[in-house]
């Protein structure tokens, strides 16, 4: 494969949070720099071979690099392509909520995996997130499993596999360049505007590590920066649409989605099935297939409230719908400034989309929450506030920052969506 272009203007400089983390990692292993480190004025501020230490952040601070900083780094003690494995084996054999998905494809995971690809840039930074960023780390190994595992379902041969778990191993590579509080675990619920406005440039910066760093395929590269995109355009950070979106990516899409609906406590794969369907269009459906046939084999879902609760839940989640799109339509009306109109525009999408999730699940329907059915709306009910709760952000970062009255406006809309699990 070719080598990657020496400048990468994207790198210049040291980003704090990656180095933080790998800084971090260096107390428990050996990272050594592998060429001399030079700014751009060529004053040496770090020694061939010399182990990194917390003095190199005191050196590189506020100084524009020769050579990006990942690219001169290597972690001699870290992860490698037999604990990669090992790590593998662990969730296959283990009784964890993936397990189900990756047993039939053990054999072909296991041994695709020691063919992969590490690069050392990728390397360095996957050891620094297994000892800073647990939680990051082992989100990277689960999507590189069960990728690898929904491409050979899918009847991918060995180069595809391979491709597809380094897309899933690589896919968050840039939440390393966030600060750890603004992580996608936390996103689900906690974060705030701020934050998220932080969080949603991740796909970008993976993109530019990949490209600009490492020697990888550029379709594994479109994969990293595709995986938060949505098929119908409701995605980030660039709302992608349709062809506009890799075969890769999709695969990557699904695969992320799954793994954050498996976050919920409660119900394992079925609740992911859920997350999957609630909107129409949002996934490619052949993907979304072939982890459904897992769900199949699962036990079925189990309501964790009272059926009048979720009666209750649901009333007040068609009322919330009904209630964004009056006042969507209601402060459409009048001037407004592009970065207004253009956040109405958003919200009055997300909101469309919301409704069509809702029309085609039954929720609207007086005996939806009963028997058999009432777990399947609970998780449904479930599924759509969290979206909610997304199309509130997603809309305030669409519009920036704007003057006192029109924020006013904005805040008029975002008053009106839940800020999270309502119930």
């Amino acid at each position: 494969m070719p080598t990657p272009p020496r400048s990468a203007p994207a790198f210049a400089s040291a980003n704090p949070h990656a180095l933080a983390a790998i800084l971090e990692a260096s107390e428990t292993r050996r990272i050594i720099a592998v060429t001399d480190i030079f700014d751009l004025a060529g004053t040496k501020l770090w020694a061939r071979h010399q182990p990194v230490s917390a003095e190199l952040q005191r050196k590189l601070l506020d100084r524009k690099l020769r050579e990006p900083l990942e690219a001169c780094l290597l972690a001699e003690e870290g992860v490698t392509l037999a604990s990669l494995a090992g790590d593998l084996s662990a969730l296959i054999d283990g009784d964890g909520r993936l397990a189900p998905l990756l047993r039939p494809q053990a054999a072909r995971l296991l041994r695709e995996v020691t063919h992969l690809h590490l690069h050392p840039v990728a390397q360095l930074l996957l050891s620094a997130a297994q000892a800073a960023r647990p939680a990051v780390f082992e989100h990277a190994v689960a999507a590189m499993a069960l990728a690898g595992a929904l491409m050979a379902r899918h009847g991918g041969q060995a180069p595809e596999i391979r491709l597809a778990m380094l897309a899933g191993l690589l896919h968050d590579l840039g939440e390393m360049y966030v600060a750890p509080e603004s992580g996608e675990a936390e996103a689900d619920r906690e974060l705030d505007a701020l934050s998220y406005r932080q969080l949603v440039v991740h796909p970008h910066v993976g993109l530019l590590l990949v490209a600009q760093l490492t020697n990888y395929p550029a379709v594994v590269a479109r994969a990293v920066a595709e995986h938060h995109e949505r098929l119908d355009g409701s995605g980030y950070p660039h709302r992608l649409a349709g062809d506009r979106i890799s075969v890769l990516g999709r695969l990557v899409c699904v695969v992320e989605a799954a793994l954050a609906a498996l976050r919920s406590p409660h119900d394992g794969l079925p609740r992911a099935g859920v997350a999957l369907r609630a909107v129409p269009g949002e996934f490619d459906l052949a993907w979304v297939g072939h982890l459904m046939h897992a769900v199949l084999g699962e036990p079925a879902l189990r309501p964790v409230l009272e059926p009048a609760e979720i009666r209750a839940r649901r009333a007040a989640l068609g009322e919330v719908l009904q209630a964004a799109e009056d006042n969507i339509a209601l402060l459409a009306v009048g001037e407004r400034s592009p970065a207004l109109r253009a956040a109405l525009d958003l919200a009055s999408f997300l909101v469309a989309r919301l409704r069509i999730g809702w029309n085609e699940s039954g929720l609207w329907h007086v005996q939806a929450a009963t028997g058999a059915d009432a777990a399947e709306v609970e998780a449904m009910e479930d599924e759509l506030y969290f979206r909610l709760r997304g199309v509130q952000r997603a809309v305030t970062l669409r519009a920036g920052e704007l003057p006192a009255g029109e924020a006013g406006v904005l805040a008029a809309l975002c008053e009106s969506l839940p800020m999270g699990r309502m119930g």
